[in-house]
């Protein structure tokens, strides 16, 4: 039998976040974490370079803004992946094996991904979508199960330290994937991210002799005759799909057009129809359905700042490539490699905030929180907006704008992603949890999505006037939320401040 450390209760914690890591669960999450972070951010930091390119140089030739569409939507998709992700965590597998199932999913796209193929690349992508829809709701579905007696305020501590393993592979994969795909091949990039995906795999398999119960078990079981309907359904729709993808390439129809159509429209409806869905479940009582409605004051703003940021990997990209300079000392900086300034920041920042938050405990709550964060994207954006609009004689500017920005919007994240996280578990009706972060997911998408739209107006505006809009719509949210901070909470039944 496996010998294990005891876990981390709220007693021995309070002397410091740090002592997660004495839980070898805890570390096996967080390893698990870093590679298919690895993974997805290496991916990532090619995706809108690539789409970029030009097909003689082995890219897809896309416009600027078309590319920023395609990258928004993709963000989006695995956003929406979510949702499915987030019920079959709840219903069919547990938040263990949804996490199995989801990192071997990834692995695979990677894989395809890497073959010099345009159908693979696309088979790879959807992979990648949907083994992350599965592995993003349940991890922090899992850690809550980890440790259900810790307070509000330290499990957003743990959750800015959990973040940290986000940000270590962010900061890596940039760099190797990026100077692999930009400076030799595009895809021996995307087989890097293959090989993270696949230590993370076999890392999380070897680690599960440290867990008991906890992540095991499904919450809420579907029925026999229920899983036969679902496998039914599901056969249904991927036919149909194939069948439309198969129709719409014969008759010569513009493929990719139709496909951001219909992935666009499908993440717009998507969030307002689960919630919808969600608050006339039976066994949410009168007092769940309140909160869940109330949590859409908390959802719209999320939805406004992941639209914002959407545009670090898309718009921030486009600007490295064609406003800053990036010879220094002779050396031209990949473009991809600016992706590494955000997990650089978020190292430098998370552990601080770790410990002002538990510091502060319950005195500032988790709506103000959320504001802040939404304040420092709005700063970033402004940042950004001042740099394209007072360029030199050559129209570049210093790599320092950027990194400002960059700096910037990390200060926001790690206000927003942890805390919005930890909200949404606060708020869950019993055995929702990972449905309730599904949905968090997809108000997510929605933001991305827009942004994806959105950044087809860099083709048609200047750069400043683009990114002084953005920032401009951030201020108007910010007020929002401050003004409506303390009836929100009230509505919410946070056991903090608001």
């Amino acid at each position: 039998m496996a010998v294990t450390r005891p876990p981390v209760h709220s007693s021995d914690a309070a002397s410091s976040v740090w002592t997660f890591f004495r839980d070898r669960r805890f570390v096996t999450l967080f390893m698990t974490d870093i590679w298919e972070r690895f993974s997805f951010f290496g991916m990532q930091a090619l995706l809108f370079v690539y789409a970029i390119a030009p097909a003689s140089a082995g890219g897809l030739g896309l416009g600027a803004g078309q590319a920023g569409t395609v990258f928004g939507l993709y963000m989006a998709i695995v956003f929406v992946c979510s949702l499915p992700g987030g019920w079959a965590g709840d219903r069919l597998f547990g938040s263990r094996r949804a996490i199995l199932y989801g990192a071997l999913s990834i692995a695979a796209g990677h894989y395809l991904m890497a073959v010099p193929a345009q159908g693979t690349f696309v088979v790879g992508l959807g992979l990648i979508a949907a083994g992350t829809g599965l592995v993003k709701p349940n991890m922090p579905e899992l850690f809550r199960a980890m440790y259900p007696k810790v307070s509000s305020s330290r499990r957003e501590a743990a959750f800015s330290l959990f973040y940290m393993s986000i940000q270590v592979s962010a900061l890596v994969a940039p760099i190797a994937t990026g100077w692999l795909g930009e400076r030799v091949n595009w895809h021996l990039g995307f087989g890097l991210a293959a090989l993270g995906m696949t230590l993370g795999v076999l890392q999380y398999a070897i680690g599960q002799r440290h867990y008991g119960p906890e992540g095991g078990e499904v919450p809420n079981p579907l029925e026999p005759g229920q899983r036969y309907r679902l496998v039914l359904w599901s056969l249904i729709g991927v036919s149909a799909g194939a069948l439309l993808f198969v129709a719409n390439a014969l008759t010569g129809a513009p493929t990719l057009d139709h496909t951001l159509m219909f992935v666009g429209l499908v993440v717009l409806v998507s969030p307002f129809a689960y919630m919808r869905h969600l608050m006339r479940r039976p066994e949410v009582d009168a007092d769940g359905r309140r909160r869940i409605g109330g949590m859409l004051w908390v959802l719209l703003p999320s939805a406004m700042f992941w639209m914002l940021y959407s545009q670090l990997g898309s718009t921030f990209s486009l600007f490295a490539a064609t406003s800053t300079d990036r010879v220094v000392f002779g050396f031209e900086i990949p473009v991809s490699w600016f992706q590494s300034a955000s997990p650089l920041f978020l190292l430098m920042i998370a552990p601080l905030a770790a410990l002002v938050w538990v510091r502060l405990g319950d005195n500032v709550g988790s709506v103000r929180k959320l504001t802040s964060g939404m304040v420092f994207a709005g700063l970033s954006m402004l940042v950004v907006a001042i740099g394209a609009a007072g360029g030199g004689d050559n129209g570049l500017v210093s790599p320092l704008w950027l990194l400002l920005a960059f700096l910037l919007f990390v200060a926001g994240e790690i206000n927003f992603g942890p805390v919005g996280l930890n909200l949404m578990a606060e708020v869950a009706p019993a055995g929702f949890g990972s449905r309730m972060m599904g949905l968090y997911y997809l108000f997510a998408a929605l933001g991305a999505m827009i942004g994806g739209q959105l950044s087809r107006l860099v083709d048609v505006l200047e750069l400043h006037v683009y990114f002084g809009s953005m920032a401009a719509v951030a201020a108007v949210v910010s007020v929002l939320m401050f003004v409506g901070a303390r009836r929100l909470a009230a509505r919410l039944q946070l056991r903090t401040r608001a």
